[in-house]
């Protein structure tokens, strides 16, 4: 049987697993998506320098995606009441509480309008800690799991260009974006997709790609990446996925089936001759599945 992780996996010695207790309402039937199950394993925290330079410059340079910085310059996107900067405030301090370290992260995940990328009456609920339902099947992903995918990317130097399997309502690439150069987005579902892009434009948010795809077979046009981050799990990732990441890039993915899924990252090192993906394991993860085709 085909390993879920790929070719000649090594199972990394230095993550530990933990537990962490969900969010209130967290494992509620409707909210099927990206909640956080366990998974207080951690990696070393960066600095906001190291997060953010590469070769001696910041990705934000040019102020391409000046969306976040920005956002409260704006009352719809600084929100009042429950989207108000104290809610959000509280947000943030809370996924500190459990372990999210990276202040760049932190930053994004106080600075993006949630809100914005849920349906109206479901806005109060857009700073807790829970995935919500967006329609179409999808839910938009709990806080932690956003933060934590991003940190362990962008962990150690942020990469410069990702590919994003599933982009689903964009709050996930909003709060990549500013991080990276360049974010390769794919989502199967049209009308996700389009929504996504009118709140990209909203939030001037321009070094975003979009493409209505079948993730399985990933973006080979803009490929090698540096990263790629999987917002929908698989059982197995495709194979084709590892042959569109650089050598030295990261692969963030949740990995098995509907209620028994891993958050991994792997890594493909290249080390003489033969090439090398180191497994490591971030806890446990409910996300929705990865599906074939278009829909």
């Amino acid at each position: 049987m085909k390993p879920p992780y790929g070719r000649r996996p090594t199972q990394s010695g230095t993550t530990t697993q933990g537990t962490a207790t969900p969010s209130s309402g967290a494992n509620r039937g409707t909210n099927r998506g990206t909640t956080l199950q366990t998974g207080t394993a951690r990696t070393s925290p960066v600095t906001a320098g190291a997060a953010l330079k590469r070769n001696g410059s910041s990705p934000l340079a040019g102020s391409r995606t000046s969306i976040v910085t920005n956002a409260g310059t704006n009352g719809r996107h600084s929100g009042i009441g429950m989207t108000s900067a104290r809610t959000r405030e509280r947000l943030v301090q809370r996924l500190r509480d459990q372990g999210i370290a990276n202040p760049v992260v932190l930053d994004q995940i106080r600075n993006v309008p949630r809100h914005l990328f849920v349906d109206e009456a479901l806005a109060t609920r857009a700073y807790e800690d829970t995935a919500l339902p967006i329609g179409l099947g999808q839910t938009i992903s709990q806080p932690y799991v956003v933060a934590r995918m991003t940190e362990a990317l962008i962990e150690g130097s942020a990469p410069r260009k990702v590919l994003e399997i599933g982009t689903g309502c964009g709050y996930q690439t909003a709060v990549l974006a500013p991080l990276v150069k360049f974010v390769y987005s794919i989502e199967r579902i049209s009308a996700l997709l389009e929504r996504a892009r009118v709140r990209f434009k909203e939030l001037n948010i321009r070094n975003v790609h979009l493409r209505h795809g079948d993730g399985f077979q990933g973006w080979t046009a803009h490929a090698p990446y540096d990263g790629i981050l999987m917002a929908a799990a698989p059982l197995a990732i495709p194979e084709v996925l590892f042959t569109q990441l650089a050598p030295g890039g990261r692969l963030i993915a949740p990995v098995g089936p509907e209620g028994r899924q891993q958050l991994v990252r792997i890594t493909r090192r290249a080390e003489g001759r033969g090439e090398e993906l180191q497994v490591e394991t971030l806890g446990l993860v409910s996300f929705v599945p990865l599906l074939k085709g278009l829909g």
